[in-house]
């Protein structure tokens, strides 16, 4: 398939379907319209689209192996199929999911940005699974995890399901965490109250009424201690949201008597200007802000991409003439992945984008 040719077929289609119910009567005004719609006004061109390759770091049992997570997560964190039956097979972590796994052994405050589908959930489940490993179930509210949206609530306790309960008898693994985002029948909140998880998941609004509904306040007492607050997506904290968000931080820190809260943030976007340690700065301060404890530069953690095509040297007469015959032959709108990405023409687009060095790959698509 051709994607250039389909997306002219389809704007084609869609210009004779707009042209079949425009009628103006004034000669000018019409001919302005049609000259706008073959400049294409109604529709975008063709998106170039740069698709990130996440440099590998270690597999869970190589990370267990350096006594950085407790043994059980080699259990916990595998690739489980529990319809196949067959043997779960080894997680392997990215560079930035280890870094943020080694980060939190020292027990400072971080923040993790890095891109959509990096899996930064991740970088904040396995330290706070390795601390209730390590330190035993059932003692308390260890952690609250903070989301915007219930909706990524939801998202979380099916993937936290998957990876602590399958594989274990009756579905109950070592580590208990509960959903307490408003959503719950009166019968499950009721339950949570009594037996409080391990790992608690809820949204700012809920993390407020627990703090102020005398019935509610139970679950403030069982986490008493607490050593984790995470807040999802840090992004969306902006504003007067964001105050109220700090100062909700701040009574939670006093009311659970938590002396030694390691606060962790997530986002894919925080801060684009500048340099890598400018933004690392910038970032940095508003976590700084926001949490209320000391959030150092070198602990915001981003993502390492590895290249996924070879390295063109521009000087080079030879790839030179080699980019001209891919560019007029069209080769590389039609070639395989994998000669694409040895092709003259990638290799260039990569070598001269914005990103650099840290492009992965290069995808074309309307």
């Amino acid at each position: 398939m051709d994607v250039f040719d389909l997306r002219e077929r389809l704007v084609n289609d869609y210009a004779s379907y707009v042209r079949s119910f425009i009628n103006i009567r004034d000669e000018r005004i019409g001919e302005t319209v049609e000259r706008k719609l073959r400049e294409g006004a109604l529709w975008p061109d063709p998106l170039i689209q740069l698709n990130p390759a996440f440099e590998p770091g270690a597999s869970i049992p190589e990370v267990v192996s350096r006594k950085l997570l407790h043994e059980e997560c080699k259990k916990v964190f595998a690739i489980k199929n529990e319809s196949a039956g067959g043997p779960a097979q080894p997680l392997q972590l990215y560079r930035h999911q280890l870094d943020a796994v080694e980060t939190a052994r020292t027990g400072d405050s971080y923040v993790l940005t890095t891109g959509t589908g990096s899996g930064k959930s991740l970088a904040y489940i396995i330290p706070i699974v390795d601390f209730i490993l390590r330190n035993g179930s059932g003692k308390g509210i260890k952690a609250i995890v903070v989301y915007p949206m219930n909706a990524l609530a939801n998202s979380q306790h099916q993937e936290l399901h998957k990876f602590i309960n399958l594989g274990y008898p009756d579905l109950k693994g070592p580590v208990r965490f509960a959903r307490f985002t408003g959503q719950e029948s009166e019968d499950e909140r009721h339950e949570i109250r009594g037996n409080p998880p391990d790992i608690l998941l809820t949204n700012y609004v809920m993390l407020e009424l627990l703090l102020t509904r005398p019935y509610d306040r139970r679950l403030i007492e069982m986490a008493r201690g607490l050593r984790f607050l995470v807040l999802d997506e840090l992004h969306t904290y902006r504003g007067r949201q964001g105050a109220d968000v700090a100062m909700l931080i701040r009574r939670v820190r006093e009311a659970c008597h938590a002396t030694n809260l390691q606060c962790i943030g997530t986002s894919a976007t925080l801060s684009s200007k500048g340099s890598k340690a400018d933004q690392r700065r910038i970032i940095a301060e508003m976590a700084t802000r926001l949490f209320g404890v000391t959030v150092k530069p070198d602990r915001i953690i981003g993502e390492t991409l590895r290249r996924a095509t070879d390295e063109i040297d521009t000087n080079d007469d030879a790839e030179i003439a080699a980019l001209k015959s891919n560019v007029e032959s069209a080769c590389s709108r039609r070639a395989s992945s994998s000669p694409f990405f040895r092709a003259s023409a990638s290799n260039c687009l990569r070598s001269r984008s914005t990103m650099g060095a840290e492009i992965a790959s290069v995808n074309l698509i309307s």
